[in-house]
């Protein structure tokens, strides 16, 4: 435990201008990032008396080692640059947002000659009009299924789209009426478009005109005796109203505003928002936090704002309504007026409709909280379960929090890799996943490799310790470890486990075991865990350890080395698809991806390309006559083989097919696999 009093910078030395600082620990990893009206009253009351400050704050203060800061112009830069920060060195004393996903929108393509209807999500583009966001994809193909009936937009990739148009008869939507096909003539560009902009103005809460223009079209179809063109519309018309009812009015006015509410305790708090577009709820997003840093309601509304912005994941509104204004709100309001280009109204709804929807908006963030609290409660009781059974069958000091496992996988000692997955107390923590390569020996030897990369791993754990500096003793007076890292994130390598797994039994063990004794590591512990029967192998030892089937620790071990072993065989097919696809155009020289993907696209597979002639070649954009010449002399050099044979499925590669590249598939991949189980190790 550091004391404040130690890195406490001297007085004067604090500017009162605005700016952003953050606290290091002593291996110069970022704890916490602040900002701040005025530097030095900020930075000054960390260091006050312990006793003074509240839990979190002092066990932050005493984590610390450093503390730095950045002066900026105005506060709205301030609150840029905090929450930059916090996104790129993700500190343990802030706020932690568990749900950072990108929710889906319904997206229309009007940049496109042809637009189309699809799920989209990520930041916005220009020329296409967004709506949501919502809670699932499904959410949104319910509503276009509806309103494809009325308006039959194009929703097929552009490949399909391509396919389509080149063999001149339309996909199955097309058949069944919930497309126009323009793909194949049907209906003209311009007529396409007209649907897309009536689609987009239902969508965006313009649906009376146009439900009202139906039902004349559908009285004036009764009295022509057209019964047929009748029904049709009044079908569509009832398509449109179970559309609209997904979507009820929560707004007379037509606002579009976005609804944020809290629900808090001690520890964590739960965010929800409803985004009302036209007077409309079109989607809901919501996660929970740790309160691991000190903050009220204020500054936890400024952090979901941040959140919900600051990604460029979803549009700013013209209203934003909170329980609570951030202190001080005018910064922030400044922030999200300049993210929308035009004025921003920010602030609590006292009265009406708006307080009304966000009293339900709040009920949510509550049942969400609960709800979480049960799962979380649950999640916590069978994982500690399962480290202390895996410690106390192990005989460990304490319970590892954080496992890793190593999985070897080859195809007959091809593409030999290995993997690296981490558990952190008892959850995947896939950042921290690693793959490997065999490189100190070619063929197949499962133990030899795992010694190899036990070995490649603890090594740059060691390179990597001493570069943060814990084991440089600065001379007094002296300047700080030169070798500490700038930006304060965690090296790749910087954190040893626990418990180390590897998938296999004693020769693996041995293996691990031998390696870490070479680098001279001796505070992991090790063990291996044996497909056959499940048993847990530990160095040295001539019996295994065997857990009850029905412990939580078994179960956990499993899935640590089933993920591990999922990992490996991901990477090894990558790498061998990869191998079987490198195609005779790979050789030829100045060729890149691009222009042999102009080529295949072209003559639509390699043996329609071998037979072309040069003055062909040079028909394809981009290739010259040189190129042209290169490449056919390249590929009549080359004896195409008869056939080739795709191991995981016994399907047979024929030559013809659109990029087939089976002259370059080596012999030994047309076998099976020759490992125990039969399938790729």
């Amino acid at each position: 435990m550091a004391d404040p009093s130690t890195y406490r910078p001297a007085p004067g030395a604090i500017p009162t201008s605005p700016g952003v600082y953050r606290f290091r620990d002593e291996h110069g990893r970022v704890i916490y990032v602040g900002k701040a009206k005025s530097l030095r009253p900020r930075l000054s009351s960390y260091f006050q008396d312990l006793a003074n400050l509240h839990p979190r704050t002092a066990t932050m203060v005493t984590t610390a080692a450093s503390v730095e800061w950045t002066v900026v112009g105005t506060e709205v830069e301030a609150l840029q640059l905090e929450y930059s920060w916090i996104k790129e060195f993700d500190p343990r004393f802030n706020v932690k947002y568990r749900d950072d996903k990108s929710y889906p929108e319904l997206a229309v393509t009007m940049n496109e000659e042809f637009p189309r209807a699809q799920v989209m999500r990520g930041a916005h583009k220009k020329g296409v009009r967004y709506f949501g966001p919502y809670g699932h994809a499904w959410a949104i193909r319910e509503t276009v299924d509806l309103l494809l009936r009325v308006f039959p937009v194009r929703t097929c990739s552009n490949g399909v789209f391509k396919r389509a148009a080149q063999v001149g008869r339309p996909c199955l939507l097309g058949y069944i009426g919930k497309c126009a096909a323009p793909c194949v003539g049907r209906v003209s560009a311009a007529e396409h478009r007209e649907l897309a902009e009536d689609f987009c103005d239902f969508m965006a809460g313009r649906t009376g005109n146009y439900l009202r223009r139906l039902e004349e079209e559908m009285k004036e179809a009764a009295e022509e005796l057209e019964y047929e063109k009748a029904a049709r519309l009044r079908d569509d018309i009832e398509a449109l109203k179970r559309a609209m009812e997904k979507n009820a009015v929560v707004l007379a006015d037509g606002t579009d505003a976005d609804l944020l509410a809290l629900a808090e305790d001690e520890l964590e708090a739960a965010v929800q928002i409803f985004h009302v577009r036209g007077g409309r709820v079109r989607g809901q997003r919501g996660w929970v936090t740790d309160k691991v840093e000190d903050v009220d309601t204020a500054a936890l509304v400024e952090h979901a704002l941040q959140q919900l912005y600051g990604g460029d994941t979803a549009a700013v509104p013209r209203e934003v309504l909170i329980p609570a204004l951030p202190d001080p709100a005018a910064p922030v309001q400044e922030w999200l007026t300049g993210l929308r280009g035009s004025q921003v109204d920010l602030r609590v709804p006292q009265r009406g409709d708006k307080r009304d929807l966000m009293e339900t908006v709040a009920r949510n963030a509550q049942q969400a909280l609960a709800l979480h609290k049960t799962k979380r409660a649950s999640d916590l009781t069978t994982r500690s379960r399962a480290l202390q059974e895996i410690a106390d069958a192990l005989e460990l000091d304490s319970v590892p929090l954080r496992i890793e496992c190593f999985d070897i996988s080859h195809l007959q000692g091809e593409d030999v890799v290995a993997s690296m997955v981490v558990f952190e107390d008892g959850l995947a923590r896939k950042s921290e996943y690693r793959r490997f390569q065999i490189k100190g020996f070619e063929g197949q030897d499962d133990v030899r490799s795992m010694h190899e990369v036990i070995g490649r791993r603890f090594r740059r754990y060691l390179q990597e310790r001493e570069q943060t500096g814990e084991w440089a003793v600065p001379e007094e007076g002296g300047e700080e470890d030169r070798n500490r890292t700038d930006d304060g994130r965690p090296k790749r390598f910087a954190y040893p486990p626990q418990l180390l797994v590897v998938d296999g039994g004693q020769p693996q063990v041995a293996a691990a075991k031998r390696a870490l004794d070479e680098l001279g590591i001796d505070d992991v512990a090790l063990c291996g865990l044996a497909k056959r029967l499940e048993e847990v192998w530990l160095p040295g030892e001539d019996d295994p350890v065997v857990l009850p089937r029905s412990s939580e620790g078994l179960y956990l071990l499993q899935r640590v080395r089933d993920e591990a072993h999922r990992f490996a065989i991901t990477y090894q097919r990558a790498k061998r698809g990869k191998r079987f696809t490198a195609g005779g155009l790979d050789a030829v020289p100045g060729l890149g991806e691009t222009r042999r993907t102009a080529l295949l696209k072209h003559f639509g597979s390699l043996k329609r390309l071998r037979a072309a002639t040069v003055e062909e070649i040079c028909e394809v954009p981009g290739i010259g006559r040189r190129t042209a010449e290169t490449v056919v002399t390249a590929l009549s050099s080359r004896t195409p083989a008869a056939f080739a044979v795709n191991t995981a499925t016994g399907e047979i590669m024929e030559d013809d097919a659109p990029g087939g590249t089976s002259d370059q598939r080596p012999a030994s991949d047309q076998g099976p696999a020759s490992t125990e189980s039969g399938e790729p190790k």
